[in-house]
């Protein structure tokens, strides 16, 4: 064991008289010391912890809830905005398609082409035959043919 040294003077705030404070230093053994356990302050601390867990889950628990709101907010949100803009698409297609399909621009079209209007007696129509349970049959004869009934 080291003997007691003597500490040197500290040059804290000297004492009213204006003495500096000394300080000694004393080895304390505490090996042999033994600690006993405290079984109700154990048990108090386990069961903190538990309710400390469970407060914890519960505040996890709502945030995730509240987070999930937002996203499925925000998620909701573009697919309106989404949807707004595949309808605009939409009603621009139909306009395209309309104008694309007016009889008059075909018209136009097949004339710069160099087709003409049919004459008469190349259009031929066919009406089904009603009281006949015979099947149809299909067939093309050139327009103008002999036998096309």
């Amino acid at each position: 064991m080291a003997a007691p040294a003597l500490a040197a003077a500290s040059p804290r705030r000297p004492l009213r008289g204006g003495a500096p404070e000394i300080y000694f230093f004393k080895p304390i053994d505490n090996s042999r010391l033994v600690a006993v356990a405290d079984h109700r302050r154990n048990r108090e601390m386990a069961q903190f912890f538990a309710a400390a867990c469970v407060l914890f889950l519960l505040v996890m628990v709502y945030a995730w809830q509240h987070f999930s709101a937002v996203e499925y907010g925000y998620r909701i949100e573009a697919m309106k905005s989404q949807r707004e803009s595949l309808s605009e698409l939409n009603r621009a297609l139909q306009l395209e398609d309309a104008s694309l399909r007016s009889p008059e621009r075909i018209d136009a079209l097949a004339r710069q082409m160099g087709l003409v209007s049919p004459q008469a007696g190349q259009v031929q129509r066919l009406e089904p035959m009603l009281d006949s349970d015979a099947p149809e049959l299909a067939w093309a004869a050139p327009p103008g043919s002999p036998g096309v009934q």
